[in-house]
């Protein structure tokens, strides 16, 4: 893509290109392979990049400030930062999953799961408590399809 083209427009353009394109487009822009992520990331990391090169990037007293909360929220935990945030869903979400007849409500929270008053670190733990066997706990409450589990 040339230098000379104006940034909306190459922002745009990303939008249109296939996947390898995209991915020659982030070897030049980041100067390394491309990471295997959907191609929605790779099209977000690339119109940030794309403006950050043109426009320049996060001023160094906004970074810090960035990672200052950062391990507010992690306590500084390297594992909790490497979890994205996105995969675990609000706490106080209720999660309902009828089993033999029985309904079960599962309260998602700040460090886990909680069913029956009882907290837990996992909900395939909880769905082998309900159950008795081994299940994915995601697939057991719907929030994962078993395609893809």
């Amino acid at each position: 893509m040339n230098t000379h083209d104006p940034i909306p427009a190459r922002l745009a353009a990303l939008k249109t290109m296939k996947t390898p394109e995209l991915k020659a487009q982030w070897r030049e822009l980041f100067d390394s392979d491309p990471p295997p992520f959907n191609r929605r990331y790779l099209e977000s990391r690339l119109a940030y990049r794309i403006q950050e090169l043109a426009y320049g990037g996060l001023k160094t007293e906004t970074i810090r400030r960035l990672e200052r909360l950062g391990e507010e929220l992690d306590g500084g935990d390297r594992k909790k930062s490497r979890i994205r945030a996105d995969l675990k869903p609000i706490a106080g979400t209720r999660l309902i999953r009828e089993w033999q007849g029985v309904e079960h409500v599962v309260t998602v929270t700040t460090d886990g799961f909680e069913w029956q008053g009882r907290p837990y670190t996992s909900l395939s733990a909880i769905a082998r408590a309900i159950t008795g066997t081994r299940w994915n706990g995601w697939v057991f409450f719907g929030l994962k399809s078993r395609r893809r589990a």
